[in-house]
């Protein structure tokens, strides 16, 4: 349930740019294309599906006792051309570091998917969600030479 009064209020002598405070008392900026000072709310809807997922997948990873010790995700979005431009497809790239069996990753991304993301249950309405998952090597950090 989403908590408390969510609100949009203009940013005096901006135009179309918004501060948008969360129920919990969080606050962000929005803006359009022409104002370009702040993501717009279509980013900011890709944006909270990556969130969504990503809290899904790193929390069942825990559950399942993995090294997660890096974790990103690339979002892409196709959206229809005309009005209302909804997404058409999404892609989600999650690139892991770690000590990751990737069959754990698979479960954790299907559970996303099918059970728990509620961004991505929308989006799925109108969007094609497609999702691939990397684990790729440790960094090694650089050894700097030892003075003499």
């Amino acid at each position: 349930m989403i908590e408390g009064k969510l609100r949009l209020t203009t940013v005096e002598g901006t135009g179309r740019r918004f501060v948008a405070q969360s129920g919990t008392g969080h606050a962000l900026v929005m803006d359009d294309a022409d104002g370009h000072s702040a993501p717009k709310p279509i980013e900011l809807a890709l944006l909270a599906l990556g969130g969504c997922t990503a809290f899904d997948v790193i929390s069942i990873l825990r559950k399942k006792r993995q090294k997660v010790t890096s974790y990103e995700i690339e979002l892409h979005a196709d959206q229809n051309p005309e009005p209302p431009a909804v997404f058409t497809r999404v892609e989600i790239k999650h690139k892991l570091r770690g000590q990751i069996d990737p069959e754990a990753v698979k479960a954790a991304i299907h559970f996303s998917e099918t059970k728990y993301c509620s961004v991505g249950a929308m989006i799925s309405k109108t969007a094609k969600i497609e999702t691939t998952f990397e684990i790729l090597p440790e960094e090694v950090a650089e050894t700097l030479p030892q003075a003499a």
